[in-house]
């Protein structure tokens, strides 16, 4: 069904005929005859009883009224929201599980308490994944690790993470040529700390022995902590961990440091709730630029 079907099938039932409806429809009487016969075909059933110009519905008609006053509300409804400009409805926000866990909290409150109309929706992944989302139209912006292809999102820096080495606390100090972690406890493939991670092993010409690919950030730290192995990690997530004492950091070297997180969203595909957010990142780094605080 059409929803210009249903408006001239609305307008009868309301007028109580078709020549009062077509009137008000500004449309010749038999166009709306028409119409309405080929919506009773299409269905199958009888919409009205006719009694001369008279036009009373049927039981069927009765229960096809219901969905079209629905139908036509949330048509209405939605055609209104795509002409505001303010933020609001479901905004579906993908992010690595770092960046869940330590960064997002803070400006999404602040989404909430500036848009409350805004309804978020957060899915983790990794970047290669949260980018596979987006260009498939199943979230609407991500939080994701560079590089990015530039060519198919818009984007702006959000935050930079302090990346480092951690093992157990008796393990010796990770130096040139000394010490070397054998085990690399990393999550899947497409992680920006293990493809950092690689790196480093790769620069120094060695590899690990063994890799243990597991799916969370707590399960890897309490890995080392049993020194099955060394992960590397941002230094915001073990700041949140409550026994980070029993752990040892080993920095890394420069260049190998930092990982900047960016906020990106598809190309010609900008909203306001998108827009919110952006300005919201912004104002944090803003923030800290004033305050002399790196990101």
């Amino acid at each position: 069904m059409e929803l210009s079907d249903l408006k001239i099938f609305q307008a009868v039932v309301k007028a109580g005929g078709v020549t009062r409806a077509a009137e008000q429809l500004h449309r010749v009487q038999s166009g709306v005859t028409t119409r309405i016969r080929q919506l009773e075909r299409k269905l199958g059933t009888r919409l009205f009883i006719r009694e001369g110009k008279r036009m009373i519905l049927t039981p069927t008609g009765r229960r096809l009224l219901d969905y079209a006053e629905r139908l036509l509300d949330l048509s209405a409804e939605a055609e209104a929201a795509m002409r505001n400009p303010e933020p609001g409805g479901v905004f579906r926000l993908g992010a690595m599980e770092s960046t869940a866990a330590t960064r997002l909290p803070a400006p999404l409150a602040e989404l909430n308490r500036r848009y409350p109309a805004v309804v978020p929706r957060l899915r983790t992944g990794n970047p290669v994944q949260l980018s596979a989302a987006l260009l498939a139209g199943k979230i609407d912006a991500a939080l994701v690790s560079e590089p990015v292809a530039s060519e198919a999102f818009e984007q702006i820096d959000a935050f930079e993470e302090e990346t480092v080495i951690v093992t157990a606390r008796n393990h010796p100090a990770i130096d040139d040529g000394h010490a070397v972690p054998r085990a690399m406890i990393v999550f899947e493939k497409g992680c920006p700390h293990r493809r950092l991670l690689e790196a480093w092993f790769s620069v120094r010409g060695e590899a690990p022995q063994q890799i243990i690919e597991l799916a969370s950030y707590h399960a890897m730290i309490g890995c080392v902590l049993a020194g099955m192995g060394a992960a590397l990690l941002p230094k915001s997530v073990l700041d949140t961990f409550p026994e980070s004492a029993r752990l040892r950091c080993h920095a890394l070297p420069a260049g190998m440091n930092r990982l900047k997180t960016l906020y990106i969203w598809r190309r010609q595909a900008g909203s306001p709730n998108i827009a919110a957010f952006a300005k919201i990142l912004q104002s944090a780094i803003d923030g800290k630029r004033h305050s002399g605080r790196v990101a």
